[in-house]
Parts: C-alpha cells; structure tokens; sequence
C-alpha cells in the first residue's frame, strides 16, 4: 500500500485546478455564448418592434382626415409602439414633416394594383450599427445586418377623401 502512494501525483500541488478550469470555461465559453444569445434576442425583439410600428402607423393613417394630417397620425402611431427604440438611440422623428428616418411618412399615390385609389407607404428604422444594444456588437453583426434595420407596410386609403 506504501507503494501506490508514492506513485500518486502530489495532491497538494493539484488544489484548484478544477477551479481555474472552470473559471476559464466560464469565461471563454459560456460568456461568449450567452452574450451572443442575449444580442440575438434583442435583435429580434427590435425587429418585432419595428414591425408592430409600421402596422400601427398604416392603421394609424386610415382615420379620415387630409392627407397631411395623416401621414402626423401615421408617424405619432409608430412612434408610440417604437417608443422604446426611439428612447434607446435618442433619436426623434419630425411627425409634422414625416420624411426623414427613424419614421418616413410617404404622401399618397396611386396604387400599383389599382390607379383609381391612393396608397400611403409608412417606413420605419433603427440604425443598430450607430447604437448596438451591448456594446461591441455592432461589429460583431456589422456583417449579418450590415444595414439599418427596416420595416415597412403600405395601406389603401378610401376613395372619399
């Protein structure tokens, strides 16, 4: 029995070593990974959000009224289920004017279906590269997104007015 403990490597100089393996485990894999889950997640939800605003800014643009007062609703609609984006980025949309980004409000025009009706086409953005949601990731996923992130949705006004 004397034999085998002479053979056994030196415990005492194995103490902590799961510790530091663990510790760099810790680090350089599940950190990295949760990083790159969280932004994914965020990129999502900023999509949706995006998405959710044109919608509610068309639906937002059928209430009757002149065409300069609904591309106002139009662009007020999007900016309230945007808001959160909006708030994050500091950016502002001009509501009375509606054409430049975040929200761009187009005036109405024929439709390509049907020429006899008019059409409103409400845009709106998020520039993830000039405001990522952790910082760092806008390098990171310069090369997926590339671009503003962009939504858009086109509604068919009434023919009264």
């Amino acid at each position: 029995m004397d034999k085998q403990i002479r053979h056994r490597p030196n415990i005492k100089r194995q103490r902590g070593a799961v510790s530091i393996e663990y510790a760099l485990l810790l680090m350089l894999g599940i950190l990295p990974l949760l990083l790159v889950t969280f932004t994914g997640v965020m990129v999502f939800a900023a999509q949706q959000s995006l998405t959710l605003a044109a919608s509610e800014g068309a639906r937002a643009a059928l209430r009757y009224g002149d065409v300069p007062a609904r591309r106002n609703s139009a662009c007020q609609a999007s900016a309230r289920s945007m808001q959160w984006l909006l708030n994050f980025s500091g950016e502002a949309p001009n509501c009375p004017a509606a054409a430049a980004a975040p929200i761009v409000v187009s005036d109405a025009y024929p439709c390509a279906s049907d020429g006899t009706t008019r059409c409103m086409q409400v845009s709106v953005s998020y520039d993830y590269d000039r405001h990522p949601f952790i910082p760092g990731t806008g390098r990171l996923l310069g090369w997926t997104l590339g671009e503003r992130m962009r939504s858009s949705a086109i509604v068919q006004l009434d023919n009264g007015n």
